[in-house]
């Protein structure tokens, strides 16, 4: 039986994208290196000391004491190792992926749960996406946008994405009927009814896949530096590559804090909005 010209197949489709998509792409690129120019800017410019206090002050309103001292003990030993640009740096990239990742992510979701065709053709690809090994993605990212930190957040953005958009549609799905029927019964539209009634009651199961998205983007940071990334990935990616272990450990315990951080503070966002309703 003769091998089927998978590979050949896939380089036509690249080659043709590249040709005639290079202005999308460089359309695409110059947005994102904005994004996180813009996001790296607002984090480099107060003090670091002032920044850690309005990041304690935030962990207070979200979850009190013990947030509040990991938080402030966590990124002041991070400054103190010196990575505290890096650490900006990466935290600019989770952030763009991140927000790119919500922005698709969730009227994807809400349209898999509305519409089966939508859900037939996008499961699959989500499957695809979730199975298919993170280091595959570098590869059309560096094609598309060569090298640097625009290629990064594409394929943090590919990793990344599916869990936002399965949990929005699971949240949807998971309403009571009888609440939506209610809802009918009293005259609301499509738009009414989901963004008062789906939305809300959803928004727990949806900050989960928010919050998982956010991890995920995180653990593309080292992945990522292989591609000219900078930030904290670069610093590990440097460090094993040279065999400096000291230097490793240092740079994985800033990405640790980094990522305890932020899943912290996406998990008590939702609570902090139930205590005060």
């Amino acid at each position: 039986m003769p091998k089927i010209p998978l590979a050949s197949w896939i380089e036509s489709l690249v080659d043709w994208m590249g040709t005639y998509l290079a202005g999308l792409f460089d359309t695409i690129a110059f947005i994102i290196q904005k994004v996180v120019g813009f996001f790296n800017d607002v984090f480099m410019l107060p003090h670091p000391y002032l920044f850690i206090l309005i990041l304690a002050v935030l962990a207070w309103f979200l979850g009190r004491l013990p947030l509040t001292l990991f938080t402030a003990i966590g990124f002041l030993v991070i400054d103190n190792l010196g990575y505290w640009s890096q650490t900006m740096s990466t935290l600019s990239l989770v952030i763009t992926s991140a927000l790119i990742s919500v922005l698709l992510g969730v009227p994807l979701g809400i349209l898999t749960a509305y519409s089966k065709t939508a859900s037939r053709i996008l499961i699959p690809i989500l499957d695809f996406m979730q199975t298919m090994p993170a280091f595959v993605y570098l590869l059309p990212a560096v094609t598309f946008f060569s090298l640097g930190v625009v290629p990064g957040v594409i394929a943090s953005v590919i990793f990344a994405i599916p869990p936002t958009i399965r949990l929005t549609r699971l949240g949807i799905m998971q309403v009571s009927g009888e609440l939506t029927e209610a809802a009918d019964a009293f005259g609301s539209t499509s738009a009414q009814k989901l963004f008062k009634v789906q939305l809300p009651l959803a928004l727990p199961t949806l900050m989960a896949g928010i919050n998982q998205t956010i991890m995920l983007s995180l653990s593309m940071v080292v992945i990522a530096s292989m591609i000219g990334a900078q930030g904290i990935g670069a610093e590990v990616y440097r460090a094993v590559t040279q065999l400096q272990i000291g230097k490793g450990f240092e740079a994985g315990l800033a990405v640790v804090i980094l990522a305890i951080v932020l899943d912290r503070f996406t998990q008590n966002i939702f609570k902090s909005k139930k205590r005060g309703a």
